[in-house]
């Protein structure tokens, strides 16, 4: 870190050492258990750095030279758990140090060996790629075809450059997860490799000015973290990044709650329907028009009809709220112009009534999610926020789904920056305000901050099921991402889709490469208190057996035992239900198949429960026969053994309700 003349980097003593223990247990809003233990041993080390200066002092029959001693201090603070630790660097209020500017922050992590790794190429606006998987020597070799899934305006800053959470085992098996907690004023953290000796350096997302932080005193940066074991299940399992965050902030809890939901989205994204409500004027000014007279293009998705539909669909089948994208005035010229002025957030298209539809909703005892998509203009969004976020109150809104799609405005800067960062942080603070929850896409990947604002109820900030209609995803996919993106915070991946081939209902020509009990299983390895039942209410219809589970699974959780885990394999994952008995199990594998054996020893002894098993047929195949399921009914208790197949690229769903 540099400031002005003198930096920060070198020339420190330690001045002071602190030890001590702690050890409490917390309860989350929501999560994946209902207690979690926070102990670890810290280790605080003050740092000086001095030096003098002098200045010539005119007296009256002399000349003289004063000393004036300065003094800098940093606090190096480390926390040891039992499955990894983090560590950050804090910066007191002192007169020596008050404003400064970071350059450059360069905390290493050396590798012991050339591991195998699961990255991405370092990017400072999205995490919407596929995972690639190599040795750390590879990384440069691999790293230009890494970046082709997508066009030239990617922000590579290195070619041996990879983001965070970074997944790694070794070769005697051990498995090593870099990421960051409690990123707050602050840029996000990659790391750039030196693959000679095989060590990695911190590099943070640059501003406009490419400055990478504006800093003042008293401070500190995020948690830097390093988890290690030797079974892959305690990757998945370890809180260690929801510890290393600020106890919950919101006094208040009462009207934060996991959600499942369905919406007006999926066939927008396939490309049948549209969010622009007209295709007359795609590029000019959208102020002051009379949309009563605008000719409609007849493909708009947010209409009165429709969206009653998803409501009476919603109802029917137990779903809390409906995402309806599109509703609002603007979609017709928005995206990658660097337009500043493209949303108000509260002028509703001709043929969305947004009094009689949240009237509909609520009648059915459904609520319907607003969408703000920013276009990535943070000072349009943060000038409307206020208003739109009361228009939600009026209507009984109790959540939100923002998105960022596009180059930044404040034009040249990035998704990761640390204003952006802070941009973020103040969405979710004045949601909080107006008891709305947050579900953000395109913005940063996450660190934990869901401890200390709960309302932030879950994220994109990787490539999620939307990339089915864009080329498709890999099988093994799903079983990456517990392991890297969802380390920081749940994900808002949209699961569900039964009819894998777009093309049965539309132009579109990919297909989606998952069984559809493959698509159950992601309601529990991919975790998350918001989960959407991404496919058409008509799909759901054809399979409505198979949709039994989504109806009855729960995203809420007392108690999660990981069963089976390895990177881009397979993940299986037993979760108990949020004050209930009940118990759900999901396994999925990625294009080579698995075969689980599940003893029920987590089972209540004693107890029996009504056993429904959600398994790929013998001929599934997520290419030659996705839709192939089967589903079996029987009694179990404690101590008895599940025997499932998962076929390529599919899984398994269970449920187990307490008689």
């Amino acid at each position: 870190m540099g400031m002005d003349e003198r930096n920060l980097m070198d020339g420190f003593t330690i001045k002071n050492e602190q030890i001590k223990e702690f050890d409490d247990t917390w309860q989350p809003v929501w999560g994946e258990t209902k207690d979690i233990r926070n102990h670890y041993v810290e280790y605080a080390a003050t740092l000086s750095q001095q030096w003098e200066t002098s200045k010539v002092t005119a007296k009256k029959n002399e000349r003289g030279r004063a000393f004036y001693p300065h003094e800098r201090q940093i606090i190096i603070r480390f926390r040891v758990y039992d499955d990894g630790i983090g560590f950050r660097y804090e910066f007191p209020q002192q007169r020596d140090l008050n404003y400064f500017l970071i350059k450059e922050e360069r905390t290493e992590f050396a590798m012991a060996g050339d591991h195998i790794a699961w990255w991405l190429p370092g990017d400072y606006d999205t995490q919407e790629q596929e995972t690639q998987q190599t040795r750390l020597s590879e990384i440069r070799g691999r790293f230009k075809e890494a970046v082709n899934w997508n066009n030239s305006s990617v922000s590579v800053f290195s070619e041996t450059g990879v983001q965070t959470s970074l997944q790694m085992k070794s070769d005697d098996g051990l498995y090593i997860n870099i990421h960051e907690a409690a990123c707050l004023d602050y840029a996000t953290m990659h790391l750039n490799l030196d693959d000679k000796t095989m060590t990695f350096t911190s590099w943070l997302t640059p501003d406009a000015t490419g400055l990478k932080g504006c800093m003042q005193t008293p401070c500190e940066t995020p948690w830097r973290t390093v988890m290690v074991s030797d079974d892959a299940r305690d990757m998945l399992s370890s809180n260690l990044i929801l510890n290393l965050n600020e106890p919950c902030k919101i006094e208040d809890t009462s009207w934060i709650h996991p959600t499942k939901y369905c919406g007006v989205w999926w066939e927008m994204i396939v490309g049948k329907s549209s969010w622009n409500y007209t295709d007359e004027f795609p590029s000019i000014k959208l102020d002051n028009i009379d949309w009563t007279k605008v000719k409609p293009n007849g493909r708009h998705a947010a209409n009165n009809e429709k969206v009653k539909r998803y409501i009476d669909f919603a109802a029917k089948n137990g779903l809390d709220e409906v995402l309806v994208e599109g509703w609002n005035v603007g979609w017709e010229d928005w995206a990658n112009m660097w337009k500043r002025d493209v949303f108000d957030f509260v002028t509703p298209y001709p043929d969305f009534d947004i009094k009689m539809l949240n009237e509909y909703a609520h009648s059915k005892g459904v609520k319907i999610l607003m969408h703000h998509e920013t276009s990535s203009s943070t000072q349009n969004y943060e000038r409307h926020i206020k208003e739109a976020y009361e228009l939600m109150n009026k209507y009984g809104y109790d959540a939100v789904k923002t998105g960022y799609v596009g180059d930044i405005i404040p034009r040249g800067d990035h998704h990761y920056s640390q204003s952006m960062n802070n941009h973020y942080l103040y969405v979710i603070q004045e949601a909080a305000k107006h008891h709305i929850m947050v579900n953000s896409h395109e913005a940063t990947r996450p660190t934990g901050l869901c401890r200390t604002y709960p309302n932030l109820v879950g994220g994109e900030s990787a490539r999620g099921t939307e990339y089915e209609a864009f080329g498709g995803n890999r099988p093994d996919h799903t079983c990456i991402l517990p392991f890297t993106r969802l380390q920081g915070g749940p994900m808002d991946y949209t699961p569900g889709i039964f009819e894998t081939k777009l093309s049965n209902w539309s132009n579109n020509t990919s297909w989606a490469r998952i069984t559809i009990a493959g698509s159950l299983a992601l309601y529990l390895t991919m975790y998350s208190p918001l989960q959407m039942a991404a496919d058409l209410p008509e799909h759901y219809e054809q399979y409505d057996d198979a949709f039994q589970f989504i109806r009855d699974v729960a995203c809420d959780w007392d108690d999660s035992k990981y069963l089976e885990a390895e990177p881009a394999d397979y993940i299986t994952v037993a979760r108990k239900a949020k004050g209930t008995n009940n118990w759900f199990i999901g396994g999925k594998c990625d294009e080579n198949g698995h075969e689980s054996i599940i003893k029920l020893d987590f089972l209540d002894k004693g107890r029996k429960y009504d056993c429904t098993i959600y398994a790929d047929a013998k001929d599934a195949h997520y290419k030659t026969n996705p839709k192939a399921y089967t589903i079996t009914k029987k009694v179990v208790k404690a101590g008895d053994v599940l025997k499932l197949k998962e076929a390529p690229g599919g899984g398994f769903a269970v449920s187990l309700i307490a008689q």
